[in-house]
């Protein structure tokens, strides 16, 4: 099967301060987004997982792509999430795609990741929204990477269409001071602790 993608985008916003005094090294928290033709549009298909297959190069990619738009150096990177907004001719499942060949793909170019990649998914047209969650990449209860950003494409997805993103930040949310798991207590190199 070959993915036919129409567009990729993407998007970073550079947090200098979030009410607090300036911060030191501005946080880099983006977005990227492929949107690719859902083969499987208007139509049901038992067995989907050929498509998983064939999008792992575009994860690699797209995983690649937004480190770069992050400065390029991915042990700067801190946390992740991905998502999908399939178009109104697809079903939800369609989104489940994107799980191996994003997830993976993002642990792949960080090397250690080791926390599960957080994922939101949803049914959408033209313009749809997704709040893309983060959380730390090697320990998911690091409290002060419990995070989103939001990323849309104008155009996307079309009704034949699945849009795929990635997200990641170098840190978390500016000021953090609620208590919980702190990076500096990771320990347990579980995903979790």
């Amino acid at each position: 099967m070959i993915v036919k993608i129409r567009k990729i985008a993407h998007g970073v916003d550079e947090v200098r301060h979030d009410g607090g005094a300036p911060l030191a090294m501005p946080i880099l928290k983006g977005w990227i987004g492929a949107v690719v033709a859902n083969p499987y549009a208007g139509r049901y298909v038992q067995d989907i997982t050929e498509m998983m297959e064939a999008l792992k190069p575009l994860g690699l990619e797209c995983s690649q792509r937004l480190v770069a738009a992050l400065g390029g150096d991915a042990a700067r990177v801190e946390s992740y999430g991905k998502g999908a907004i399939v178009g109104a001719a697809g079903e939800i499942e369609h989104s489940a795609l994107w799980h191996v060949p994003g997830g993976y793909a993002m642990r792949e170019v960080l090397g250690t990741a080791l926390s599960i990649v957080p994922s939101a998914v949803k049914m959408g047209a033209l313009g749809g929204q997704i709040d893309l969650p983060l959380h730390h990449k090697d320990a998911c209860y690091v409290r002060s990477h419990f995070d989103a950003i939001t990323a849309f494409i104008a155009d996307a997805p079309r009704a034949d269409e699945i849009a795929f993103f990635l997200a990641m930040a170098t840190g978390g949310r500016p000021h953090a001071r609620v208590g919980g798991l702190e990076v500096s207590g990771i320990s347990k190199r579980d995903g979790l602790r």
